[in-house]
């Protein structure tokens, strides 16, 4: 290719994705694209280890027959599939540096509270309807609506929030905070590693690469976090060579391990996919099997919708606001985009039989390299499809490696906390626990909950029903019956 036809090209791929006029340059999405996968590439591992080993009621595992684990290979390439596909849908339709993978949490729900009491094909065919109706609401504009209710201050909350929750989320997947029963038989809420002190040489690689990244961040250092990452995976593959340490076990045992996977090849770095659980879904069978029937199955689904709606509200306005993207109001660009394709993941994860996709917030990652636009997304997407050949190389790339990128982009997402006036209760206060939620209870959607149920208690007690938007009124109800699952469903069962 001669240099005009470079000229053209390069300027049709900024054109097309708005590279320069969002203040990006290819190099930094393709950066930030590569950050991203390398953050949130611990899916393909770890969403087989939750789906694969749960049996449901008919004694079966997803993917496979009777054994444990037999379809483990085939939920790891399912799970790289799907993420790829939507992952390079959402740049290529709604021009986000947004990617998309199976839901953690929505995975544990779907195995554990409908797969035991129904079928692996009933639960992933409630994953297919919890989809469609969220693509319902967002065709009616039910969803942009909630979006423009929410007070501006609220949603800056949700943004700091997130920052909190991904900063937790990478310090206990480097297992630098644990919860686990202490010499008292009691159990503490988290401490600093397994038994109050750190173990392990892995644990001390993930501090060298938050200090590593922090040190090339405050320098100013270009591609900071993907240095951090890369210099971060070769220094375990040595200790690993060194120390042969191996992973920290179900059981507990090798407490001294890798937390999810060891920085090794064993044998060869393809393996071919197996995509058995393509189809594994029944529409509407679960209707018939789970205890409490009809009832019963319709609380399910709006458990999984009311988590997969609010969870990807607040990872698209929080990826938004690090990136520099959202509008005065709080809201990304293309956000009808955003949540249409969001909602085609969740449909597209069921009808793969890998539960519910949705936003990552991960993608913050990318965006602190320097992501601003959908390219980021392409390229997240293409090494997913990569990924699915290439299963042994993943597993190679310890969690240690990629979390100390939660952490850096964490602190940057707190620096959002002055936009909050907190010398006002009326909004301080439902920021407050929207903010401290999130991370404490481990969930995106508790903290938003909470902060909406307060936000509206407030302005009823002090007497300012007008200014509550009534989208925000239906929206607290809402989360006033999914905190009160566990009764309800006891009720209707």
């Amino acid at each position: 290719m001669n240099s005009s036809a470079k000229a053209r090209s390069a300027k049709g791929i900024d054109g097309f994705f708005k590279i320069s006029e969002r203040g990006s340059t290819v190099g930094q999405e393709l950066r930030g694209g590569l950050v991203t996968f390398l953050t949130m590439a611990y899916i393909v591992v770890l969403n087989p280890l939750i789906l694969g080993y749960v049996p449901d009621s008919t004694g079966h595992y997803l993917g496979g027959g009777t054994t444990e684990g037999s379809g483990v290979a085939a939920i790891a390439a399912g799970t790289a599939l799907i993420a790829g596909l939507l992952t390079i849908l959402m740049g290529a339709v709604a021009n986000f540096p947004l990617a998309l993978a199976t839901g953690l949490g929505l995975n544990v729900f779907v195995a554990n509270a409908i797969a035991r009491q129904s079928t692996w094909a009933d639960a992933m065919g409630l994953v297919v309807l919890e989809g469609i109706v969220i693509l319902v609401l967002v065709l009616t504009g039910f969803r942009t609506a909630v979006f423009h209710a929410v007070p501006q201050q609220l949603k800056v909350a949700i943004s700091v929030g997130i920052g909190l929750f991904i900063t937790i989320v990478g310090l206990v997947d480097a297992r630098f905070v644990t919860r686990i029963p202490n010499e008292f038989g009691t159990t503490v809420p988290v401490q600093l590693g397994p038994d109050g002190h750190l173990l392990g040489w892995p644990v001390l690689v993930f501090i060298i690469g938050v200090l590593l990244m922090i040190a090339l961040w405050v320098r100013k250092v270009r591609g900071a976090i993907l240095i951090g990452i890369a210099v971060t995976a070769v220094l375990a593959v040595v200790v690993e060579a060194i120390g042969d340490l191996g992973t920290v076990q179900p059981d507990g045992s090798n407490p001294n391990g890798w937390a999810l996977s060891a920085p090794t090849l064993d044998g060869s770095i393809f393996e071919a996919p197996d995509f058995a659980t393509l189809g594994e879904f029944n529409l509407f069978g679960a209707f018939d099997t789970v205890e409490g029937g009809f009832l019963a199955a319709v609380l399910l689904i709006f458990t999984l919708m009311l988590a997969d709606f609010f969870d990807t509200m607040g990872t698209m306005t929080a990826i938004g606001a690090e990136a520099g993207l959202n509008d005065t109001e709080g809201i990304p660009p293309n956000a009808q985009r955003i949540l249409i394709v969001d909602s085609v993941a969740a449909i597209a994860g069921g009808a793969g039989g890998v539960s519910s996709n949705t936003s990552y917030i991960e993608s913050a990652s990318g965006v602190g390299e320097g992501a601003r636009t959908g390219l980021a997304s392409v390229v997240t997407g293409l090494l997913f499809l990569v990924a699915m050949f290439l299963t042994p190389v993943v597993k190679a790339i310890p969690s240690e490696a990629a979390v100390p990128a939660l952490v850096l982009v964490g602190f940057l997402m707190m620096q959002q906390l002055t936009d909050i006036d907190w010398r006002e209760p009326e909004i301080a206060i439902p920021a407050f626990l929207t903010i401290v939620l999130m991370p404490f209870t481990y969930s995106i959607s508790v903290g938003i909950g909470a902060g909406f149920i307060a936000f509206v208690l407030i302005k009823l007690v002090v007497g300012k029903v007008r200014d509550v938007h009534p989208l925000m009124w239906l929206v607290a109800a809402l989360f006033v019956v999914y905190f009160a699952y566990t009764p309800i469903s006891s009720w209707v069962g």
